[in-house]
Formats: C-alpha cells, structure tokens, sequence
C-alpha cells in the first residue's frame, strides 16, 4: 500500500476544504487533499451563487460575521473577478413585512460596516418609476436597492483548488477517507479511490476536517467523536425557471415567516430562486428539493411578480445541506451562519474540526485554520492570499468586457456568447482552453450549445473533471442548454477520456486509432 508523509491532511474538496489548501501550501506545509466525490460537489455547489455580507443576519446581531464578509466581498472581487460581479438588488416594501424605516437603518448599517467599499450605495427606489419595477405587482410602489455580488459557487472552490496543485498541494478527488489512528503525536489514515478500490496510507501531522455534512463521520473515523459540539444540518434548495424579467437587477422577496427569498438573473437566460431553510436528517447526498419547498418557492415569487411561477416553469432544481455550527436556535433559518473552528486531540495528534461557514468568508476561515495549524505544528509564513488572483483572475473586474473582446479578437471565429462564457469561467485562461486554434473546426467535436471537445479536454486535464456532471452541473451551467442526447454524448465522451487515462500510453493509442480511423 502506498504510504507518503505530510504536513496537512485536508478531507472536503468544497470552499472551506479547498481554501484551506491553497492557504497551506502558499506558505509551505505539504498537503493531500482527499475529496470522495468531486470539488463542490455537495454543500459548495448548492448555495444561493452569492458573494454578500448577509443583509439579513444583522436581525440576528451577527455585526461581526456581517463586517467580515462585507470586507471578504470586496477581496473576492479582487482576486477572482471572472467568477465574481457586483449587482443590484432590490427590496420591495410590502405591507405586513418589516417597515421601510426598519430596512433603511439595517441597510445604512450594510453601507458602513464593512468600511469603504467599492460598490454603490443604497438608495431608496420608486418601483411605479424604475425600471426595476416593471416585472413586479402594480401594489408595489417603494422599495430599496443595494448592492452585493453573484458568483459561480464551484468553479471559485475549483479555482482554490488549482491554485492549491501549483503550489504543490496534491488535490485527490474520487478518494474516501477510510478510517485514521493516531501514533506518536501524528495520524496514520488510510484512503481509498473509490473507483478503483486502491487504498493509500498518508502519514499526517495534522488532519484538517472540512467535510462539510460529513464532519461527524470523519470525526467517528479519526476516534474523537467525544466532543459536545455538534452540527446542526439545515437544507437549502433552489429552483431555475427561464428568465422571468430584463434587466440585470435582483431581487429580495420577504415572506410572512420572516424567511427572505432570492430572484437572481442566473447563466443570462434564467432565473434562480431561492433559497428555503428546512433542518434535515439522513444522508446529505439523498438530499432533494420537496414539494412542498417547491410550492414555498412558487407562492413567495407569485406574491411579488405580475406574472406568477408554476411548477411547469421549473427547469431544473437544486438541493443541498449545510453543516452549520448548533446553537441552540429553535429555527433552522435563524441559526448561525458564523464558522467555529475546534481543534481536538487523540493521542497528542490534532485534528480540527471546520463548523459552519457562508462561502463568502472561506477565505477568512482558511487564514483563522492556519492561524490554529501554526500554534498545533508550528507557522510557516505570512496570511497571503488576499492580495493573489486566483487562476485566470488576474485582470481588473473593470476589464472583464476588454478581456471578451480581446479574445474575440484572437479567436474572431467565436460568438460573442462563447467568448464572454469563457471569459466569465476561465478569465485570462480561457485562451488555455482554446489552445492554438485558428477555426472553429480546430476546437474539435462540437457537444451542442458552446461545448467543445477542447473544454472537455481541457476540464479533465486542469480542474479534475471526470464525468458529464461535472462539466454540465459545476464547472460549467451548460445542462442547463443541452438535450437529453448531447447530454449522453458529453457522458460517453468524459467516460473514453477516463478510460483512456487508466491504459498504458499504447493501449490508449490504439483506442483513439479505432475511434478515428
């Protein structure tokens, strides 16, 4: 059995797991990465694709949560503008809700909490006047915008991820975590490919637990599980209909429970809505969107929209859990959001235990992880990872539309659709993904939509994609734009590139010679 020695055993390929490793290994520590499924495959890839402070936790008094993910928005969109742009979202006051003197102080204390920002400020809006208002019910007359951003939640942890492997880290994705037994003040864990069915040994100073959902099991695994803290799994869905209304504002509809739901221009001709807050029980990956989260969803939009949405509208939908730390809230939607990091001991080796967390402040969360690495196994280096672009990031989010049109200009033969999808997904390596073709013959076969036979290949090679979920569902939306055939084209496609990496360099020739003759 293989057996290699480290610094850091990561175990959770989502934001937290992934951000931690490329923190780690900017500054020197060896680490193994260990993802059972795919990067953001759970938690990560089911959120509300926001960037924001959490306008809503400050009824929660979480001010100290709000400030850092209110400064963390402003890094992000430094460090990954391909992934990350500013929006306006507005807040229509409706009777019977929160008054509108009660959301311009919450949103006066948004403005300034955060310290100086870069994007716009509130203002108060008329929606009989503003364009904003248009989609909405004619009852509507006032409402507020303000500012925050979207995201695309998996390629920003895929992205933590690649830039954790060229800094050394080694990201294993299709690897459980079997089982770890502590041996002279280190861990000994032992990991399997769940394809294959191979184990391997890694030798660990330290174990980081960033399994998300899973935390508890990992816990169990190590022999530690002896802790009072405890998760607390709270389901969150979505739903996707096509695009409800022009323009590029969101908007922000409360409900009678108090909950809020999200309306968010989503992949330019959808809509996403969502999100619901339900506790959950059983396993994480059996987590799905009920009917009854889905009539939630339809009704609170139909309060706010002049046209209502249907079920029938719905064109696809998500569900995922959250692992949030348990503080004793009643309900699942008011308990926090803030992380808690713990580090426990079996037999002198550390292990520590990654609560909670919003995917706004991951980047935090991984400079705190490292802040308890140093006092268990000794610093190494300074926090660095606010002031590097993530890969493909490097260019102003100002230059974003500059950057389309450079690569229009390089590659004249792509729609402008196409470059800007590669652009928003690749940033500056989307001419990597392109390689040196010079037609659109050379990007090879064409899946339908803008899929290529280049960005497969590019995906399998770079960012550790290996099945048609993986490109269609996370590192790309494009499920969202192929029929049910091109879909099954694109799986038997990824599944040859899989099965051509598993035969020796002849072998695999000889298959490419009997599918191209």
């Amino acid at each position: 059995m293989a057996r290699e020695s480290v610094d850091l055993l990561v175990v959770g390929g989502g934001v937290n797991g992934c951000g931690i490793a490329r923190d780690a290994a900017g500054r020197g520590y060896s680490v193994v990465l260990a993802e059972m499924g795919d990067l953001a495959s759970g938690t990560s890839s089911t959120s509300s694709k926001l960037i924001h402070g959490g306008l809503r936790y400050l009824e929660h008094h979480e001010f100290r949560l709000v400030r850092e993910a209110l400064r963390e928005r402003e890094v992000l969109l430094h460090i990954a503008p391909q992934v990350i742009r500013p929006a306006r979202f507005v807040i229509p006051v409706r009777k019977g809700m929160r008054p509108a003197w009660l959301i311009r102080l919450g949103l006066f204390l948004y403005d300034t909490i955060g310290g100086r920002s870069t994007l716009g400020r509130c203002r108060s809006v008329s929606l009989r006047e503003s364009p904003a208002g248009r989609p909405l019910k004619a009852d509507l007359v006032r409402g507020f915008e303000y500012s925050d951003c979207y995201t695309d939640d998996a390629r920003l942890v895929v992205l933590n991820a690649m830039d954790a492997a060229l800094r050394g880290a080694r990201i294993m994705t299709r690897t459980r975590f079997l089982c770890a037994e502590a041996d002279a003040g280190q861990w000994l864990a032992t990991l399997e490919d769940v394809e294959t069915g191979e184990t391997r040994a890694v030798r660990a100073r330290m174990i980081i637990n960033a399994a998300g959902p899973w935390a508890g099991t990992v816990r169990d695994l190590a022999g530690v599980a002896n802790s009072p803290e405890r998760l607390r799994l709270v389901k969150g869905s979505h739903i996707v209909i096509r695009r409800k209304y022009e323009g590029r504002q969101a908007y922000v509809f409360q409900n009678l429970d108090r909950r809020i739901v999200f309306a968010i221009p989503f992949e330019d001709d959808f809509t996403l809505i969502g999100t619901t807050d339900e506790d959950f029980s059983g396993d994480p990956h059996e987590a799905g969107i009920s009917d009854g989260e889905i009539r939630y969803l339809c009704e609170t939009a139909s309060a706010y929209f002049s046209r209502p949405v249907v079920p029938s509208d719905i064109v696809w939908s998500f569900a995922g859990v959250r692992p949030l730390y348990d503080d004793g809230s009643s309900r699942a939607q008011d308990a926090t959001r803030d992380y808690v990091l713990k580090v426990e001991r079996h037999r002198a080796a550390p292990l520590l235990n990654v609560f909670g967390g919003k995917i706004t402040t991951y980047r935090r969360l991984a400079e705190a992880a490292l802040d308890l690495v140093g006092g268990e196994i000794g610093s190494r280096g300074e926090a660095w990872t606010a002031a590097a672009p993530l890969p493909g990031g490097d260019f102003p989010a100002v230059r974003r539309e500059v950057l389309v049109a450079s690569l229009g200009e390089e590659f004249p033969f792509l729609s402008s659709s196409h470059a800007r999808r590669l652009v928003r997904q690749y940033g500056t390596l989307a001419q990597d993904v392109l390689g040196n073709a010079r037609q659109i013959e050379d990007l090879g076969r064409h899946f339908g939509a803008s899929l290529y036979e280049c960005e497969l290949r590019y995906l399998a090679a770079r960012e550790w994609a290996r099945t048609a979920d993986d490109v269609l569902w996370r590192r790309t939306k494009l499920g969202l734009r192929l029929d049910a055939r091109e879909q099954a084209e694109v799986a038997c496609f990824m599944e040859s590139l899989r099965a051509d990496s598993r035969e020796s360099p002849a072998g695999a020739a000889r298959r490419k010679r009997a599918r191209h003759p």
